[in-house]
């Protein structure tokens, strides 16, 4: 079932919002880390302990920049899809992305079995629950 232009309204509503939000997480994790200067708190270690330390939160730093911009291109990503009307689309069979899956996930761009499908190719088909 394809999408109502009031579903795709609603959705484009809520990443519109969404890419509002990251812009200024982005920017003021950029600007924090000026102000911080990773690289003026490596320098002033004094061991081991501390240049590690200092080195974990440079990581955290870039870990969390780098999972907020990469969020932003996928909502590019889906209000181009929606520019296009090609949105709620998979990209993979063509089928219908269910309106629940949207809701949960509006940056969706696979149905859940072609989603399913390539995680299970990621992982090589190994089974995903966490082992002991």
């Amino acid at each position: 079932m394809a999408l109502s232009d009031k579903d795709i309204d609603r959705l484009r509503q809520q990443l519109l919002k969404r890419r509002e939000q990251l812009r200024w997480v982005v920017h003021d994790t950029l600007l924090e880390s000026k102000r911080e200067d990773f690289v003026d708190l490596a320098g002033q270690v004094h061991d081991a302990a501390e240049e590690s330390f200092a080195d974990l939160l440079a990581g955290v730093n870039l870990a969390h920049l780098d999972r907020e911009v990469k969020e932003l291109a996928d909502i590019e990503a889906a209000l181009q899809r929606i520019s296009a009307g090609t949105y709620g689309e998979c990209v993979d069979c063509g089928t219908d992305i269910v309106l629940a899956r949207l809701d949960a996930y509006p940056t969706a761009k696979r149905c859940q079995p072609c989603q399913a499908r390539r995680e299970d190719s990621k992982r090589g088909g190994r089974d995903a629950t966490p082992s002991l």
